[in-house]
């Protein structure tokens, strides 16, 4: 079977799984749907996962890409993990705002501040 383009990059530091978003935009149906089957197979790999999503390559995020990170925070929290989230463009927090997702998320700034928030 082939394997798809991966919509992410992984990596580990310090117990942490630093994902990036290859894509620029997160827009479309089948990218999302993609991207959380990624996530979520991440997240089940690894119980009490410490997760750290970080946007820094991001310009653009769908309504529909809130809804996934949405579950996939629920998913994390069923397993005992953590989830950050860093490197979000003024534009997308607003939309963060506005939704009130900043009160459900933990942002930081930058991935450096996201890292050492789980030490916390």
């Amino acid at each position: 079977m082939a394997q798809a383009r991966s919509h992410l990059k992984v990596r580990r530091a310090n117990g942490v799984s630093i994902v990036e978003f290859a894509d620029r935009k997160i827009l479309e149906e089948l990218s999302i749907s993609e991207i959380q089957q990624e996530l979520l197979s991440l997240v089940a790999s690894s119980p009490s996962i410490k997760l750290l999503l970080s946007f820094k390559n991001v310009e653009h995020l769908s309504s529909a890409a809130l809804g996934m990170l949405i579950t996939l925070n629920k998913r994390v929290e069923e397993q005992a993990g953590a989830l950050r989230l860093s490197d979000i463009t003024p534009q997308i927090y607003e939309v963060f705002k506005i939704t009130r997702l900043n009160k459900l998320f933990q942002i930081h700034e930058t991935a450096e501040h996201a890292l050492g928030s789980f030490a916390d």
